[in-house]
């Protein structure tokens, strides 16, 4: 049955958007949250996303305007406004600052792919004194953020587990930068990457042209045994792990040429650095419900 109010092709995405919610809806479950209040923060992600689709345009922010372009009454869109105590004319979507990584994400990715603190045998040095010139904790973390003490950027390492402190040496407990199960950083974590991708996939669905998209690319297998796919995971992990220590690299000499970029701008070189990129990998596996022995 199709829905009056909707043409057939936004029926059909509405399908396929289902498929995209369900594995967040599964979450939303557990963490008993429930769907009224998941409404309430769609419809505020709606009316900033539309606040900046108009904007976009260049069209006038009115109620009016937000209430024609997301179907949210007019009177609910100046109740909900009203409730955020702003007009709709200052709604806005969450700041970038909010996609940014946190300075102890930045301090461990650098821990484990600056060449600057590798052995002679080009491993991973898994203990830095605590203090003193480079390398050492304190350098670290001094280059990565200039406004986050050491101690403090130490203190969050500990916190999340993946360094311990013994006898003036700071060591490195873990080659993956994972949160703790219920920590409310790895939320956030979770949420920025995901809407990352989503985005890299919007913006190739509404590409005009091949050359104008984004990296966006899976490999599929099925029929696999628990042993296979296992094995395949800690192929994923390998390759990651080659990916990370060269796109870190990369970004850094890119990084410091458009310093030196800035320094002499040109017509073809200008000192506006306002762009941000995120490169990520990610593995998911599960058993086909239909061969599950447990649904018999």
């Amino acid at each position: 049955m199709t829905d009056p109010i909707l043409p057939t092709p936004a029926e059909q995405s509405l399908d396929d958007i289902a498929v995209m919610l369900a594995p967040l809806v599964r979450w939303l479950l557990v963490q008993g949250i429930p769907l009224n209040a998941l409404v309430r923060t769609l419809r505020g992600v709606y009316l900033a996303e539309a606040h900046g689709d108009l904007g976009r345009r260049g069209r006038r922010v009115t109620d009016s305007a937000l209430s024609v372009l997301t179907g949210i009454h007019r009177k609910e869109v100046r109740a909900f406004m009203e409730a955020r105590h702003e007009p709709a004319s200052t709604c806005t979507p969450a700041p970038v600052s909010r996609l940014a990584p946190t300075p102890a994400s930045s301090l461990f990715s650098q821990w484990i792919t600056d060449p600057d603190y590798r052995d002679p045998a080009g491993e991973i040095r898994r203990a830095l004194p605590r203090h003193g010139p480079a390398p050492s904790f304190e350098a670290l973390a001094r280059e990565v953020s200039r406004d986050v003490h050491p101690r403090t950027l130490l203190e969050e390492l500990e916190r999340l587990q993946l360094v311990e402190v013994q006898s003036e040496q700071v060591r490195l407990l873990s080659d993956r930068f994972v949160l703790p199960l219920h920590d409310p950083a790895a939320v956030r974590t979770m949420a920025v990457n995901v809407a990352d991708h989503i985005a890299a996939a919007v913006h190739n669905l509404q590409a005009e042209r091949p050359s104008e998209r984004v990296l966006e690319q899976s490999v599929y297998a099925d029929g696999l045994s628990a042993a296979s796919a296992s094995h395949l995971g800690d192929v994923a992990r390998q390759l990651w792990g080659v990916a990370l220590e060269s796109m870190v690299r990369e970004a850094r000499a890119q990084i410091a040429l458009d310093v030196e970029r800035g320094r002499q701008p040109t017509p073809d070189h200008s000192d506006d650095r306002n762009t941000r990129v995120r490169f990520g990998i990610y593995y998911h596996l599960e058993m086909n419900k239909s061969n599950d022995p447990r649904g018999d």
